[in-house]
């Protein structure tokens, strides 16, 4: 990669970076090429040129967040082995990264579903696709721990996979919007205690 080439990644990656901490703030509405250029002194026509439209730059925040996502809870997790040690890898660092990210920034997926829950567009059928491609993993994971034995045969996994989210949605609000320090441990044994009803 040549210096010129290199340059340019750098910018877009600081472009990028500071729409989602827009976007963190205050929505992904929010963003706008004007109002990034001015956060990191460069102009309109600069950013533009490093990401195209507002809506291509909107669309990148929310793929950069799912990569980020990705890269913190399901990527580890692989290398436990299938099955429930799995799921129970993906749950806790999910409640960890929720703590200690999402916390503080908020979340673009939860943010974004109640920003974009009534209006039709792309930006919407990004997110449902990135939150769905989401879930899909999460739902295999735990048909992989029914099909080894650990969780009982009869068990939902769209149901599970639903009580999972709502556990993260609960501890997101507690955390982030009643400040609760201990939000993070509920979680987890609550997270325990849905566990214990599943297995087999």
């Amino acid at each position: 990669m040549d210096a010129k080439t290199q340059k340019s990644e750098l910018t877009r990656t600081a472009i990028v970076g500071a729409a989602m901490d827009l976007a963190a703030a205050e929505g992904l509405d929010a963003i706008t090429l004007q109002t990034v250029a001015t956060r990191l002194g460069l102009s309109k026509s600069g950013v533009f040129s490093r990401v195209g439209s507002r809506e291509a730059l909107q669309k990148a925040v929310i793929e950069e967040f799912g990569r980020r996502f990705l890269a913190d809870v399901f990527v580890p997790a692989m290398q436990k082995p299938k099955g429930l040690a799995r799921l129970d890898e993906i749950v806790a660092r999910w409640i960890v990264r929720t703590r200690d990210v999402e916390t503080e920034t908020g979340c673009i997926y939860t943010a974004g579903a109640f920003e974009f829950d009534d209006r039709e567009g792309e930006l919407r059928d990004l997110l449902v696709e990135e939150v769905t491609r989401w879930r899909a993993a999460l739902r295999r994971t735990v048909l992989q721990a029914i099909e080894t034995g650990e969780l009982r045969a009869d068990t939902d996994p769209a149901q599970l996979v639903s009580e999972i989210n709502g556990l993260i949605m609960s501890l997101l609000h507690d955390a982030r919007f009643l400040r609760d320090t201990r939000a993070a441990d509920r979680a987890q044994l609550t997270w325990q205690r849905l566990l214990a009803s599943y297995r087999a």
